[in-house]
């Protein structure tokens, strides 16, 4: 278990905070692309703790900047839109994507000091359908990103956000808990229901694996393996990569270009950022008669959007509704009751409470990655802290290239790092040239 000195290390991430200056030190997800409209009205993001506006000008630039204007602090959601910049509607001040005030309509000409006022601006670009930002201290940002998912073609990439009320670090920790699946998602499913020539039935099968874990450039990877046959073993890996992102083996590993960034919002609340390739091969959802297994039909029913700080990719299965629990179905066809991977996902760290207490944790073997990742991240971000050396991957982005998660059934004898380094060499996907 972590004490409680580590867990509020690990799980606080305003400005100042050791977390919030590590994950400040990347290009952070902000919003959709489609989100913001040029000419539009401007989007409340919260993000690290702080409140912050994305717009897009006449000329299509995007701007993610704080929220309150620099003149008396009124907030910018407010301002109108306008010739190439965001206008306060209290006095006028207007100010340009990069935080430049552009004009004081307010101050007599001869008293005009526009060039000595900027707003709290960050630099943003647009990828991968999403906006990013960096709210870091160097004066020119670090490379973006290369996680392999956010290289895809347009057309053949998927981005799907979701909400979570609860902190960032037991979200991501739920993509890393491989050995969760075979019990929340597929715990009530009888292994002569599914296709045993699909590998990853051994999820079914045998619902104990064990599990190796390494460090990495990255961050960290995890192997959870068990017998596929007598001298075969099936193997699921994943991969933590700095400061947020998770690798997840559902699917096969050969075209398993997938990723999720749980990215704070603020102590408790997370959006969910996944980005996957649509022509991956699908992961197992079905029974051997071609039936959905129970649970796992495909749901993501929004709330409708509204303009708070919370407002958006909020799912309609909650809290305040227990998630839409049958139990009825709980006790006679699903393991959980709710329906849908993503809504099992939610209720069941949303449970654990907003920011879960880890000082009540009692770890088995199967949480390695956790600690493992957990361990990463505090050294990481003391090592910045004290010493000032970058986190991993900040410089030099493109050892995110070494990571893929997915499923394979190797020989028994094969050594797993060797196993997993071959089939990546052999692994397709648009970014590889395949």
């Amino acid at each position: 278990m972590n004490s409680a000195q580590d867990n509020e290390l690990l799980t606080r991430v305003g400005p100042g905070t050791l977390m919030g200056n590590l994950m400040r030190q990347y290009w952070l997800p902000v919003c959709k692309t489609s989100e913001v409209e040029a000419n539009g009205a401007p989007l409340r993001v919260m993000l690290l703790g702080e409140k912050l506006i994305a717009f897009r000008d006449e000329q299509g630039r995007v701007g993610v900047m704080d929220h309150r204007c620099p003149h008396r602090c009124a907030s910018l959601f407010f301002g109108r839109n306008e010739g190439g910049g965001i206008r306060c509607v209290y006095h006028g001040w207007k100010f340009d994507v990069e935080g430049r005030c552009l004009e004081m309509p307010n101050v007599p000409p001869e008293r005009d000091f526009s060039d000595r006022v900027r707003a709290i601006a960050y630099p943003a670009v647009e990828r991968a359908g999403v906006v990013w930002a960096y709210l870091g201290p160097r004066t020119s940002a670090p490379p973006p990103p290369a996680i392999e998912a956010l290289l895809l073609p347009e057309g053949e990439l998927r981005v799907t956000l979701t909400q979570r009320e609860c902190n960032w670090l037991q979200a991501m920790e739920g993509d890393l808990d491989t050995g969760h699946f075979g019990f929340l998602h597929l715990g009530s499913v009888d292994p002569d229901d599914v296709d045993r020539s699909n590998m990853h039935a051994v999820s079914i099968t045998n619902r104990a694996p064990h599990f190796k874990v390494r460090e990495t450039p990255w961050g960290a990877m995890a192997g959870a393996y068990r017998p596929a046959t007598p001298s075969e073993l099936y193997w699921r890996i994943c991969h933590f990569l700095f400061p947020f992102w998770a690798l997840f083996p559902d699917g096969t590993f050969e075209d398993n270009v997938a990723v999720n960034a749980s990215v704070p919002m603020d102590d408790t609340h997370t959006m969910i950022f996944n980005f996957a390739w649509t022509k991956r091969t699908p992961p197992l959802r079905t029974t051997k008669d071609g039936k959905t297994i129970p649970g796992l039909e495909f749901r993501h029913d929004y709330m409708p959007q509204t303009a708070d700080w919370f407002g958006r990719w909020r799912l309609a299965q909650n809290a305040a509704t227990d998630y839409g629990i049958d139990r009825d179905a709980q006790r006679d066809v699903s393991f959980t009751g709710v329906t849908g991977i993503t809504l099992q996902d939610q209720y069941i760290t949303e449970s654990m409470g907003e920011i879960v207490d880890r000082t009540l944790e009692h770890l088995a073997p199967g949480d390695a990655m956790i600690i493992r990742t957990r361990k990463r991240l505090l050294e990481a971000a003391r090592s910045l802290a004290e010493k000032g050396v970058a986190p991993p991957g900040v410089d030099d982005p493109e050892v995110s290239f070494g990571a893929r998660g997915g499923a394979y059934v190797a020989p028994e004898t094969e050594d797993w790092i060797e196993g997993y380094e071959s089939r990546l060499r052999r692994a397709v996907g648009p970014a590889r040239g395949a």
